[in-house]
């Protein structure tokens, strides 16, 4: 029986685990903390992610490797890969955890890129914002996500508050500026490569953030064929550079019929949750025939979906399941502001039938503002 072992015991190993059940797939986590939620459903190895002791018996018990989350050390990644297949590969680990590796990437591919600059000093910022200008955002080039380790610049008055904030992380995990895009929609492509080379995309995905933490996905996103033809493009010359193995998501920003590449996440990702209920073969599943050399599934969508989020604390289960659409994920983590503890997802065959089962979800909830913007796009006309 193959043992697929995963770098990181958070929800999106905890999904893998369930996915991979069905395929007899057998895992093994390895993560820091006791109380990682994957560990429900899989053997848990608690550990430094830096621990070599650790590391080689998890490379002893499994017959392939891939992670949960990019904030997995590169050089453990590396280390790990001289003894048991890796997916993705160490390097795009890397490149996908800097700020700057990944952008500059983006640029040298020909991909549309916000104005960005290295920031090693606050000499080096002031003279950023003279050519960027404002409003842009300072961000630290490693370990951010959710919308942390960043600081929004409105105007050159906000630069001290930005370096006062961020500027001490200049000599450790590094800072970037980014110039802000001022951005009609935020849109997602959620991709999949064989080990063979194959690529297949699911449908983009249109996202709405609060705080800087995903609320809410709709699929598929109402875009014409170009723009999927060219999110597509875009996600094979990522993946053809980096010879990239498994899923990945880039998010994206589109302005003015133009899709301007904002970040890379090498693992399945949170605006690919729909794919569970909403697609013939999920991220997940697909995730873990790529990394095996299986043959990939069908990502055709089926119907419509929207998943939201539900963060902090999980809200009653009763109104989403009272729809005939409605499905419920819960992570099995304990309360805590920020934090995402599960998700809820409903599917519906038409935009008219899934928006008013949204509607009447968010308002049972009490979600009313969180479910707005898709309600909102799905009753747009045509």
């Amino acid at each position: 029986m193959t043992t697929v072992g995963i770098l990181g015991g958070g929800q999106l190993a905890r999904m893998l685990a369930l996915s991979g059940a069905p395929l007899g797939l057998r895992f093994l986590v390895l993560d820091s903390t006791p109380d990682a939620c994957a560990a429900q459903f899989a053997p848990l190895l608690q550990a430094d992610y830096r621990d070599q002791d650790a590391l080689a018996s998890f490379a002893d018990q499994v017959d392939v490797a891939t992670f949960d989350f990019e904030n997995v050390p590169a050089e453990s990644a590396r280390w790990l890969a001289e003894r048991v297949p890796v997916f993705p590969s160490p390097r795009a680990l890397a490149v996908a955890q800097d700020r700057l590796a990944e952008k500059t990437l983006f640029r040298e591919l020909g991909i549309p890129v916000p104005e960005f600059a290295d920031i090693a000093s606050r000499q080096a910022m002031d003279e950023a914002l003279q050519r960027i200008g404002t409003p842009c955002i300072l961000k630290t080039r490693r370990l951010g996500y959710d919308g942390k380790g960043q600081f929004r610049i409105k105007s050159p008055d906000d630069a001290d508050a930005a370096w006062a904030a961020l500027g001490s992380q200049a000599d450790t995990v590094g800072l970037i500026l980014e110039g802000f895009v001022a951005f009609q929609r935020e849109l997602s492509v959620l991709a999949v490569r064989g080990r063979d080379g194959e690529l297949r995309a699911w449908p983009l995905t249109e996202n709405w953030h609060e705080s800087g933490i995903l609320s809410a996905s709709l699929a598929p996103a109402a875009v014409d064929a170009a723009l999927q033809a060219q999110a597509l493009a875009t996600a094979r010359k990522v993946a053809e550079a980096l010879d990239y193995v498994g899923v990945f998501a880039l998010e994206l920003f589109l302005r003015d019929g133009v899709l301007l590449a904002n970040e890379m996440a090498p693992r399945v990702h949170n605006s690919g949750h729909w794919t569970i209920e909403g697609a013939e073969t999920s991220q997940f599943q697909n995730h873990l025939r790529a990394v095996l050399g299986l043959p990939l599934g069908d990502t055709r969508a089926i119907g419509h979906s929207v998943m939201l989020n539900w963060i902090g604390e999980m809200p009653s289960l009763l109104p989403v399941l009272a729809e005939a659409s409605g499905h419920w994920h819960d992570y099995g983590k304990s309360p805590r502001e920020g934090r995402k503890v599960g998700h809820a997802t409903l599917r519906a065959d038409t935009r008219e039938a899934l928006a008013d089962a949204l509607e009447r979800t968010g308002r049972a909830l009490g979600r009313d503002a969180q479910v707005a913007p898709a309600v909102a796009r799905l009753r747009e006309p045509g």
